[in-house]
Parts: C-alpha cells; structure tokens; sequence
C-alpha cells in the first residue's frame, strides 16, 4: 500500500514540476519583403477573405465551409470555418486595424482542441517601393496543455506553414 502511496506522490510531484517548468506562452511570426509599396499591402492583408487566395490552411482544405459575419477589412469582421481534420473549426474576427500598420485579430480554435490565440499582420515600409510583411500569432499554454508543449515545437510546425503562406502572398501580390 505505501508504494502505491509513493507512486501517486511521485506521479503528482512530477505533473507539478513539469506544470511549472513547461512554457506558458508561445509565439511564432516570419516576415517576407513583397516588391510593392506599403498602401497596396496592407489594403490587401487587412480584408480577411484574401487569406483564401494564400493561405496554406486554405490549401490543405480547399472544400472547407466557410461563413463571413459583418464587412470584411473592419473590426468586428469575423469568418469561420468547418474543414478536415488539417485545419479544424475555428473562427477570426479583427479586433483591431491601425490602418497601413497592422491588422490584429482573436483566433478562436475548437477542433481539434479549444485554444485562443492572437494574430497579427505587420506591415513596414523598406524603402525603395518594398513592404515587409510579418505575420504571426501567440498565446497562452494552460495546464495541462503546456506540458504538452515541452514535446511539440509550435514554431517548428506552425512556421512553415507561415513561410508557405507568405511566399503565396508575395507571389499574388508582385503578380498584380
């Protein structure tokens, strides 16, 4: 009975010490230069369903159902999706536009799991007619999921599906 007593503190001891240790936030961005001034860009990124002509989630389920509530480019615009298990069931709505500066908005994730996190799309002026591009988000890893994130690389794996999509996007918009 004592080593099964000795088994459970130990197991308890160790969840409370990974709970501590494992991070609590995660952020991941990369950023592009697009041959295009920054009026064009930023007018482009901050209408919301522009993101089906670039984004990588869009390509992984072309088929996905898809439903926009308010205007597009505004705050308060929020488009939702129901696609395969690649890209899940989520929404985003703009929270905020500082107009040729970025564009910020709340994803809201429920499939496969439940997370929230926040967006963002920059957009600098280079010089010489270029506009570089960051886009990104970040957010909080709760217990027990934080634990989780000791063994997956969010940066790793969300990043190159953000590389893929900017590369889309200065393809599109150097096209135009």
């Amino acid at each position: 009975m004592t080593i099964v007593l000795y088994s459970i503190i130990t197991l308890l001891l160790l969840f409370v010490v990974l709970a501590i240790m494992a991070p609590r936030h995660y952020e991941v961005n990369r950023s592009i230069i697009i041959n295009r001034a920054l009026p064009d860009v930023f007018n482009y990124l901050k209408h919301i369903k522009n993101q089906d002509q670039w984004s990588p989630w869009k390509k992984k389920d072309p088929d996905m159902k898809q439903e926009f509530i308010g205007t597009d480019g505004q705050i308060g615009f929020i488009a939702k999706w129901d696609g395969n298990k690649e890209v899940g069931l989520g929404e985003q709505e703009i929270i905020n536009i500082i107009e040729n500066d970025r564009v910020e908005a709340r994803l809201r994730f429920f499939k496969p799991w439940k997370s929230e996190s926040d967006a963002v799309t920059k957009v600098e002026d280079v010089g010489g007619g270029q506009t570089k591009v960051t886009w990104g988000f970040s957010g909080k890893n709760k217990v027990p999921a934080n634990i989780f994130m000791m063994l997956y690389n969010v940066d790793k794996h969300v990043g190159k599906d953000f590389e893929e999509g900017l590369a889309s996007l200065k393809e599109i918009l150097e096209s135009k």
